[in-house]
Parts: structure tokens; C-alpha cells; sequence
């Protein structure tokens, strides 16, 4: 049985009565909402056009969001009936993020106008209202006890949590649609934002990070990951759902293309996280495994410039050509170098990416065979056509209008889930818990009969035919192959440490965390053109920071995330309720986990 602590509530940071913090944080969200329904500048030239009264536009958009995330939040410290699901625990830190996002957003849009327009004097009343409001709920915020305690701080105490309810089997499915449904919004606005309103997106930046940190601290994560492990199969089915509804709701061909990038870019990142997250293998040169399976399509697509013009394969012929093509380059830089470790490995791989990407440049007819066109590359390849339907065409689907680049994203999307149920499948199976014990210990993996030679060359060819996959769909899309994108780093992806970066970003050996990686490093660089030739720059202090504080990536595999803590608390047993239920907990020590 759990025993209850009685304990002496901690000040807050600011010496304030706790139910005035809690009037300041209520009265303060209350103020942000209402200033957004104000002008925030007398000119339209600032993006978004925030001139107008009663009609919130661009960062007041956010910025209502994040007023009205922080109310919320607020009321749940009064226990306002029906919002007991949204801060479960009461913990106090959800309300000082949420407050946060508010105060991010607010502040940064009356600096950005002032920077923009050249003073405070383009600052509008609403602007100093937002300001304001948004200062005075942050400060209520640090006033509330224990500032910094979060749901897991209570986890210890599951009496102190109040049971979730319990829903029917619908009920269950249906918060599962309206999460995923709320998830294609939030992923929609971000996409859709203007490339040149990129104080619009950093905004947005500022709303989505406190705000998914509020979320997360208030324990509504894990609450949820709980439903999907019920109903993983229903889960899995609205995500790609959620996915495949994008160009009806995106509106936009220059979306579309972007959606495609982002899931060419994450099926690779997903075959080199079998290599990375899965076995522990170093591979810095796994982008050339995309350039052979597209050098391969291009080769068989029909194009002119193709050293086999005559030659075009259906698009199923070319696919697997590229997989084999990808497949066997992976079986003959394994076979030789995979009896090596650690950083040795590491540089052989570059040496391969770059050896990949030397000799395709010369394979021009001049310096070396005629088979790749040399740095002019294979172009004009034409679109794909199965089962006569023309991806270069439009169609009328569903009563919308789908463009080329839409055509092409649904294809994509469908791979997609082909390589994810692959993953899965081989993650689960017998390969792949040797993946993992190679990548634990593999001295400790081969005395238990392991053959490490042989599993770490299936990690190996496995995730070089995946990425072969994805190549053969980015020649079409691109309508050419040339050997420039195919390098180690760049400022413009696909390159290696791009694909190395989503991984570890995302939350290695996890399905879902290399897409996000990809999406996130995809999208940033999009919508931030202004920093220009600091874009890497800011990409390297942004690894540099969530490799301080989130080494496990922002979607943590489980083993991953104790490994890399078990030093925080080690001794600690952590109580987990399950299914919401107080009296009934599972004991785990950290340090034995």
C-alpha cells in the first residue's frame, strides 16, 4: 500500500499568497486572449497583417493559443470540474510552460515589430497589452508552490493522483482520432507558413515547444501512449490516415513537395536507424545508398540522357532494381569492413560515401566509363505511370484536385509504410533482439552464440535496400539525379549528417522518431531562410543543446532513455500506475531497470 507524505508546501520563487498567484496567472491569460482581438501595429507591412480590431491574424493566432493553453491550465489548480484529464496530478510546472508560451510569444512579437518597423512607436495598444498580460501570468506562475514539480514527481505517491476515467473501448479510440486529428492542425499551420513570414513561424517555434513541454510534464503524454499500446493497431491506422488527408487540407503544391522530401528523407533515416539505433553502427556514408538506388532508377526510367535510353522499366521492375542495386553496394562495403569498430567503421563508411559520390562524377565517358553522365547527372526522367495512372498529371480525387507533387506524396506515404511495418517486424523478431544485444555488448552478445559477423551484415544490407527504396521514388519526383546532394554535410539535404542528425534528434531504434527527425530538420531550414549561410551554424547549437539535456532524442526508446540517466537517482524506485489506477503500482529501481 502506498503511504502518504505529509509534508510543508513550498514558497514559490515570488512571495505571494497562492491564491493571488493563481488570480495573476487566470487574469493574466485572460489579458493576453483579449489583446489579440486588438491592433498590434498601424502598418500591414509586418507579416501576418496584425492592423486590424476584432480580427486576429498571424502571431495572434499563436498567441491565443498559447493565452487560452495557460487559462486552462490555471483553472485546473481551482479543480474546475471537467478539466481534471488535462493537469491530472495538479503539478504546478505545466502552468509555469504554459504561461511560458504566452510570455515567448508576446514578447517576441513586440520586439519583432519594433526591430521590423523601426521603433516601439509601431507598437500598437494590443501589442503592450499582450506584453503585459503574458509578463503577469508568467510571474503568477513562479509565485504557485513547488514551481518546478511535474506529474512524475507524484508518481511515487499514486494516491495523490486522481484515477483516470474509464472509457469504453470507443471512447478510448475516439480521444485517439481527436489527438490525431488535433496533431494534422498543429503540423498544417507550421507547413503553411509563409517562407517569408519567418517571424510567423518562429512563433509557432516558441508555442509548439513550451507547449508540447507543457503537455508532457503534465503527464498527459504518457497517459496517451497508454491508450495507443491498447489500441496500437487503430493508432497506427489514423496516423497514416492523418497522413494521407495532408494534400486535401495542405491546399498547396509547394507543401506537397515539401511533404514529400520530409518522407523520402525519414524512409532513409528509417533504414539507417536499423544500422545506428538498432545494432550500434556508425555509418556516416549511408547517403550513398539513396544515390545508388536513385542512379539505378534513373538508369532503367526511359530518360535520354540515360546511358540506356532505350531501356524503362515499370516502376515495381525499377523499384526493386534500385533495392538490389542499394542492396548489393551494402554487401560489398559490409563483407569487408563490418569485422571492424567503433570509429574505425565510422571512417570507412565516409570513405565510402565519398568514394560513391567521387566516382559517379567521373563516370562521364572522359575521365572514366560513360554510365552516370558525370556532374550534369541523368535528367528529364519521366513521371511514373502504374496502372495508367500518371503521377505527372492531375486528378480529381475525393472531389480535390491533387496536383503532381500530391500524386507523388500518397506514393511515397504508401513506402512509407511499407518500410515501417519492416522495421517493426524486424525489430521484434529473432535478428532483431541480436541487433540489440550486439549494440548493448558485443563481446558479451558473441559468447552467447551470436554470430556478430553475420547480424551486424543483414543491419547492414537490410537498411541499404531501404534506403535504395526511398532513391527510386527521388528520382522522379526531382526529375534528375546528379552526384551533389550525395555528400557527407551540406546545407542542403539529403547528406549524411542530415540523416545521422534526424536519427539521434528523432530517438534512436524508435519507428516514429527518425520521421520527426526528418521533419524537424527538414522543416526548419524551409521556413528560416533569413539565416541564410548561418543555417548550420544554428543547426550544430540546436544539436549541441538537445544533446545536453535529451541525449535519448525527443522520442525515446525506453532502454535508450535509462541508459543515459541511470546516473540521475539510480537508487530511486519509481512507482508507475497503470491505467490510471492509485492502488495499483509496479516497482522499478533504475538502477536495475
Amino acid at each position: 500500500m502506498a503511504t502518504t507524505e505529509t509534508t510543508t508546501p513550498e514558497r514559490g520563487l515570488i512571495a505571494l499568497p497562492e491564491s493571488a498567484a493563481r488570480v495573476l496567472v487566470a487574469v493574466g491569460a485572460i489579458a493576453t486572449i483579449a489583446s489579440t482581438f486588438m491592433s498590434w501595429t498601424y502598418t500591414s507591412d509586418f507579416p501576418g497583417d496584425l492592423t486590424y480590431y476584432g480580427s486576429p491574424a498571424g502571431l495572434q493566432v499563436l498567441d491565443i493559443v498559447a493565452g487560452a493553453l495557460t487559462l486552462l491550465f490555471a483553472l485546473t489548480l481551482w479543480n474546475v470540474r471537467g478539466l481534471g484529464w488535462l493537469n491530472p496530478a495538479g503539478a504546478t510546472q505545466p502552468v509555469v510552460l504554459a504561461a511560458a508560451s504566452a510570455f515567448a510569444v508576446s514578447w517576441f512579437s513586440a520586439i519583432a515589430i519594433a526591430v521590423d518597423l523601426k521603433g516601439l512607436v509601431a507598437l500598437d495598444p494590443g501589442a503592450y497589452l499582450a506584453a503585459v498580460g503574458s509578463l503577469v501570468a508568467l510571474l503568477g506562475t513562479l509565485a504557485l508552490p513547488k514551481p518546478g514539480d511535474t506529474f512524475k514527481d507524484y508518481v511515487t505517491k499514486p494516491d495523490l493522483i486522481p484515477p483516470a476515467a474509464k472509457l469504453p473501448g470507443w471512447g478510448e479510440r475516439l480521444v485517439i482520432t481527436g489527438v490525431t486529428a488535433v496533431a494534422l492542425i498543429v503540423f498544417n499551420y507550421g507547413i503553411g507558413v509563409d517562407p517569408d513570414a519567418s517571424e510567423t513561424f518562429l512563433g509557432y517555434l516558441f508555442l509548439v515547444v513550451f507547449g508540447t513541454w507543457a503537455l508532457q510534464t503534465a503527464g498527459l503524454f504518457d497517459r496517451f501512449a497508454q491508450l495507443n499500446a491498447r489500441h496500437k493497431g487503430f493508432a497506427t491506422t489514423m496516423a497514416f490516415l492523418a497522413a494521407a488527408i495532408f494534400p486535401y487540407v495542405a491546399d498547396n503544391e509547394h507543401n506537397s513537395n515539401v511533404g514529400v522530401s520530409i518522407l523520402v528523407v525519414g524512409t532513409v533515416a528509417l533504414g539507417l536507424n536499423i544500422v545506428v539505433g538498432l545494432t550500434g553502427l556508425l555509418d556516416l556514408g549511408y547517403v550513398a545508398f539513396l544515390g545508388v538506388g536513385a542512379y539505378a532508377a534513373a538508369l532503367v526510367s526511359g530518360s535520354e540522357f540515360s546511358r540506356f535510353s532505350g531501356v524503362q522499366f515499370p516502376f515495381w521492375a525499377a523499384m526493386l532494381t534500385g533495392m538490389a542495386a542499394s542492396l548489393v553496394f551494402g554487401v560489398l562495403i559490409g563483407a569487408p569492413t563490418l569485422r571492424l569498430r567503433g570509429d574505425y567503421l565510422a571512417i570507412v563508411t565516409l570513405g565510402f560515401g565519398e568514394i560513391f559520390r567521387i566516382a559517379v562524377n567521373n563516370l562521364d565517358g572522359t575521365s572514366g566509363p560513360n554510365l552516370t553522365n558525370g556532374p550534369n547527372g541523368i535528367s528529364m526522367i519521366p513521371d511514373l505511370n502504374i496502372f495508367g495512372f500518371d503521377f505527372g498529371a492531375t486528378h480529381d480525387v475525393a472531389g480535390h484536385t491533387l496536383g503532381r507533387f500530391a500524386n507523388y506524396f500518397l506514393l511515397m506515404l504508401l513506402i512509407t509504410g511499407l518500410v515501417v511495418v519492416v522495421f517493426s517486424r524486424a525489430a521484434d523478431s529473432r535478428i532483431g533482439r541480436s541487433w540489440i544485444a550486439i549494440r548493448e555488448d558485443e563481446t558479451a552478445a558473441t559468447a552467447m552464440g551470436i554470430n556478430g559477423f553475420r547480424v551486424k551484415l543483414v543491419a547492414f544490407a537490410l537498411g541499404a535496400s531501404l534506403a535504395g527504396l526511398a532513391g527510386t521514388v527521388s528520382a522522379h519526383v526531382g526529375y534528375s539525379v546528379n552526384p551533389a546532394p550525395y555528400q557527407f554535410a551540406g546545407s542542403v539535404p539529403p547528406n549524411s549528417a542530415f540523416l545521422l542528425a534526424a536519427v539521434v534528434l528523432g530517438g534512436m531504434g524508435t519507428v516514429s522518431g527518425p520521421i520527426l527527425g526528418a521533419t524537424l530538420l527538414y522543416l526548419l531550414p524551409e521556413k528560416l531562410q533569413f539565416l541564410k549561410e548561418y543555417q548550420l551554424l544554428a543547426f550544430g547549437v540546436a544539436l549541441v543543446v538537445l544533446m545536453r539535456f535529451r541525449p535519448e532524442g525527443i522520442i525515446a526508446n525506453r532502454r535508450n532513455q535509462l541508459e543515459f540517466h541511470e546516473s540521475d537517482d539510480s537508487d530511486e524506485t519509481v512507482h508507475i500506475p497503470e491505467q490510471g489506477l492509485p492502488d495499483s503500482t509496479v516497482g522499478v529501481t533504475k538502477a536495475g531497470a
